[in-house]
């Protein structure tokens, strides 16, 4: 399976302009620039792109580990947050956040916890990370 994306730039850095479309639609010339990434505008950039990607893959593992441990989730929900830092040798992605509030009925806690560590370290995009990956989870009753 391979998945393509494409992204286009015109212009210096800081007053040039971008867009990213993917191969599916659901990005078409999406509009990113240097104002979106590190400063604030209407827009998307790639930290936020890498946000969406860790949250999406985190909560699909989850699913499955869970349907594995014979749980079937009522709801996951996952905020990623991506950390860009200046460092000496540039700008780096430091840390990949994960937050989830889950509701599964009849889980119980070292269930549930087994689950969660074994989607965070085996989710696809976990792997990809070469950062740190942090994680707060909350099971909902």
């Amino acid at each position: 399976m391979r998945r393509t994306a494409n992204a286009q730039w015109r212009g210096d850095l800081k007053s040039g302009k971008g867009a990213i479309s993917t191969a599916s639609g659901v990005l078409s010339n999406t509009a990113y620039s240097f104002q979106t990434r590190f400063e604030e505008g209407k827009g998307t950039n790639p930290e936020e792109l890498l946000a969406a990607a860790h949250a999406g893959c985190f909560s699909m593992a989850l699913s499955a580990q869970l349907g594995q441990a014979g749980l079937t989730p009522e709801s996951i929900e996952t905020t990623c947050t991506i950390t860009l830092e200046k460092q000496a040798d540039g700008f780096a992605i430091t840390e990949s956040h994960l937050e989830l509030k889950a509701r599964v009925p009849g889980a119980g806690a070292d269930a549930f916890d087994r689950a969660v560590q074994a989607a965070k370290t085996g989710c696809p995009v976990s792997k990809l990370y070469k950062t740190n990956i942090t994680l707060n989870a909350k099971l909902e009753v």
